[in-house]
C-alpha cells in the first residue's frame, strides 16, 4: 500500500496521495490535517533553533531530519513538554498540538516515522512528573552590573555593526539583510516563554554571523547580561553563568507591569 508522501517547499506542504492509507507495518496512519496543523507550529515554535529543513544547529539544537531518536515518543514528548537543557519547555501546548508537530517533523524531509495522535501524547503527558516551576528573568537579578559593563564592550565590538548601537536592530538595506532588535518589545515578544539557555546557545552557535562560536562562552554570557540590563533587567549580586543547564531554570518573559 502506499503512503503518504509529504513534500514541504518553504511555509508551502504538498500532500501526494492525500487518503490517508494504513500501512503493512502497523505504523500508525499519518493524519493529513495534523500534519498541516504541525508545520504552522514549527515554523511559529520551532524553526529559529532547528532549522528550515530540520537541519538544527550542532552540537546545541540538534538535526530532525533522518534522525531515530523521533521513534521514542516518551523522549521527545517529554522533550517538548518539559524541556531539556537548551531546549524550552513548550507547556502551552496541548495534546492535539503536540500530535501535531510531531506528525509533521516525524513525516517531513526525509522522515518516515509515521503519525502521532492526540490520545498517544496524552498517555506519555500523564506519565510525566510536574516540572520544576520556572523562575521568570524579572523576579531574580541573573547578572551584576559589571558583567553588563564588560559585555557592552563586547557587544560594541562584535554585535553593534548589525543589531544597532542601541540594540534596535537594522532594517534590510541593498547592502545587508535586515538583522533583529535585541532589545525592547519586539525582542520579549519574540523570546517569551522561552528559557535563557535556549537564547544563551542560540547565541553561542550562530553568533557573531561572519564566525558563529568564536567567542568564548564567557564573552557570550557577558553580551546575554547586556542585553538584559538594556532591556531594565534586573541586575544582583552574581554573574549571569555560561553554564547551560544553570541557565535552563530561568524563562524569558514579558514585562510586569508596573
Amino acid at each position: 500500500m502506499k503512503k503518504i508522501v509529504p513534500v514541504v517547499v518553504g511555509c508551502t506542504t504538498l500532500l501526494a496521495l492525500w487518503p490517508a492509507l494504513a500501512q503493512d507495518d502497523g505504523v500508525v496512519t499519518l493524519d493529513p490535517a495534523l500534519f498541516e496543523q504541525g508545520q504552522v507550529i514549527y515554523d511559529a515554535n520551532c524553526v529559529a533553533c532547528h532549522q528550515p529543513g530540520g537541519v538544527g544547529l550542532e552540537p546545541s539544537f540538534p538535526a530532525l531530519n533522518a534522525n531515530d531518536i523521533l521513534t521514542d515518543l516518551n523522549f521527545v514528548i517529554g522533550n517538548i513538554a518539559q524541556g531539556r537543557g537548551a531546549m524550552p519547555a513548550f507547556p502551552d501546548l496541548t495534546a492535539t498540538d503536540i500530535a501535531a508537530v510531531l506528525s509533521f517533523i516525524r513525516n517531513a524531509w526525509d522522515n518516515d516515522f509515521g503519525g502521532v495522535t492526540p490520545e498517544m501524547v496524552e498517555e506519555v503527558l500523564a506519565g510525566l512528573e510536574e516540572r520544576a516551576e520556572l523562575t521568570s528573568v524579572w523576579e531574580v537579578g541573573m547578572f551584576t552590573t559589571a558583567q553588563a559593563e564588560r559585555g557592552e564592550n563586547l557587544y560594541e565590538g562584535w554585535c553593534a555593526e548589525c543589531h544597532g548601537a542601541r540594540l534596535n536592530g537594522a532594517p534590510e538595506d541593498p547592502d545587508r539583510r535586515s538583522s533583529p532588535a535585541l532589545a525592547g518589545g519586539s525582542f520579549l515578544n519574540k523570546w517569551q516563554g522561552t528559557s535563557v539557555a535556549t537564547l544563551f546557545e542560540y547565541m553561542r552557535v550562530t553568533m557573531p554571523e561572519s564566525n558563529p562560536g568564536f567567542l568564548p562562552d564567557q564573552d557570550y554570557a557577558d553580551i546575554l547580561a547586556y542585553m538584559f540590563f538594556e532591556n531594565d533587567m534586573p541586575a544582583g549580586d552574581n554573574e549571569l553563568p555560561p553554564d547551560t543547564e544553570a541557565l535552563a531554570a530561568y524563562v524569558i518573559t514579558l514585562k510586569p507591569a508596573e
